[in-house]
């Protein structure tokens, strides 16, 4: 029987690094952001964030002297306090816990950095449209671009998402060296990462973030996507075009998966990953998923499964717990 293995803090190499970011010169930067050409006048200076892999990409790009400060939930705690960044996290006010027009406009902001359901949502009128009115710029999160079907998000492969918002940071800011070297390591750390599972069977994976009438899971273009497959795993819904999305538990039946992997994420239902997998493990319709009859359960923190500098640590561990 193997145990529910949790990984509280993931490693990553040049956390906290400070980079002289020059002050804007009136230079335009343009680049493509969500499918459309985006021109910064200026490089920003005082940047507001949502959501902690947000956050930390502005951190391992060592942009914290450009932040007018970062807004996370209280269900985050435990990514801030885990966090490979959290002395950067000590420099920079946190503003709220939802983002709004009022909370950008009382810091000053001349930047929002955020995605769709992180942070920009029509349902609270908090869009980039509405923050262009009030004369605030917006980078929206790659990994939360919408695709065209309605509200469903993502438009490219979950990693290169994540090196394209690296890249276009670097252009924004003036430290493309600095985007350029963590591409460079992340695609490293990846590589090797699936040189341990290299020739291994592919274990069925279920990404389990949260819900107990129905689950909320992940789709091809969420992060977990690449998380799983670079590991050495397959994503049970991976062929569902989009990001985060909710299921039914008829489905994750059908698919039986063979791993699940656990969102550490506090969601009011389940607030712990003990809570989630004891929910797993007593709920009937679950008893000859094979993942549950093995006990085959791991454990990464939120910032690990969003879009975030901590995916590739995060496939190098869990390639380590399917290798093993």
């Amino acid at each position: 029987m193997k145990r529910l293995v949790v990984l509280v803090a993931l490693l990553a190499t040049g956390c906290g690094a400070t980079v002289a970011a020059p002050e804007g010169s009136g230079t335009a930067v343009t680049v493509e952001n969500c499918g459309q050409k985006v021109t910064y006048d200026r490089t920003p200076s005082k940047v507001v964030t949502n959501d902690t892999g947000i956050t930390e990409l502005m951190f391992a790009l060592g942009l914290t002297d450009r932040m007018a400060g970062y807004v996370v939930g209280d269900s985050q705690k435990g990514d801030v306090d885990s966090s490979p960044w959290k002395a950067d996290y000590a420099k920079v006010p946190k503003l709220s816990e939802e983002i709004s027009k009022e909370v950008v406009q009382g810091a000053g902001a001349d930047l929002v950095f955020a995605g769709w359901n992180y942070g920009f949502s029509e349902s609270t009128g908090f869009t980039p449209d509405a923050l262009k009115q009030l004369g605030v710029a917006t980078y929206q999160l790659t990994e939360a671009c919408r695709n065209g079907l309605g509200k469903q998000r993502g438009i490219m492969p979950p990693l290169e998402a994540l090196y394209t918002d690296l890249k276009n940071l670097g252009a924004i800011f003036n430290v493309e060296d600095r985007a350029d070297a963590l591409i460079a390591q992340y695609r490293e750390q990846v590589a090797d990462a699936e040189k341990l599972v290299a020739g291994k069977p592919r274990p069925k994976v279920f990404l389990y973030d949260s819900g107990l009438d129905q689950p909320f899971t992940a789709g091809k273009n969420a992060a977990p996507q690449d998380v799983i497959g670079r590991s050495g795993g397959d994503n049970i819904f991976g062929d569902l075009d989009d990001s985060w999305t909710t299921v039914g538990w008829e489905a994750v039946v059908a698919r039986a998966p063979e791993v699940i992997l656990i969102n550490d994420y506090a969601d009011g239902d389940a607030t712990t990953p003990e809570q989630k997998r004891a929910f797993l493990e007593s709920y009937a319709p679950l008893k000859e998923v094979p993942a549950i009859k093995d006990k085959r359960f791991f454990v990464l923190p939120y910032a690990a499964l969003v879009e975030s500098p901590r995916n590739p640590a995060a496939i190098e561990a869990f390639a380590r717990y399917l290798a093993g």
